[in-house]
């Protein structure tokens, strides 16, 4: 099983935005830091799921197991349901993509435990020009 940790970042709100990715599994550990541009944290959120998703799809990884500190992130894709329907175009991407997954779920964790994440994340912010 791969294990993906992510997590979104932003400069202000809306801001400069960035995702970090972690991914850990076949004895390796692979990051990256996506710039995103413009949006909101929460929208950061949603897309560093989304980047750390293509990724595993680009890699065939077939069994994954997200991370993230965003419980926004984590309850909508569990109940497949978002409050603000700003979000409803990102959520429906997530879950289109899950369908290319033999497995895959996504976890809540403490902040504490998403800081590679998180570092990767903020790097790509300060990588923009």
């Amino acid at each position: 099983m791969i294990e993906v940790y992510v997590d979104g970042a932003s400069a202000g709100d809306p801001g400069r935005s960035g995702a970090g990715v972690f991914i850990k599994g076949h004895g390796k550990a692979e990051e990256f830091s996506i710039p995103l541009g413009l949006m909101t944290n929460h929208e950061a959120e949603y897309h560093a799921v989304i980047k750390g998703m293509e990724i595993c799809i680009q890699k065939e990884y077939r069994v994954v197991s997200f991370r993230t500190d965003s419980q926004l992130v984590d309850r909508a894709i569990e109940k497949q349901f978002v409050k603000n329907n700003q979000y409803s175009p990102l959520l429906e991407k997530i879950l289109e993509l899950s369908k290319q997954f033999d497995l895959f779920f996504i976890k809540w964790i403490p902040s504490k435990e998403n800081n590679v994440a998180d570092q990767l994340a903020r790097n790509a912010i300060h990588n923009q020009s």
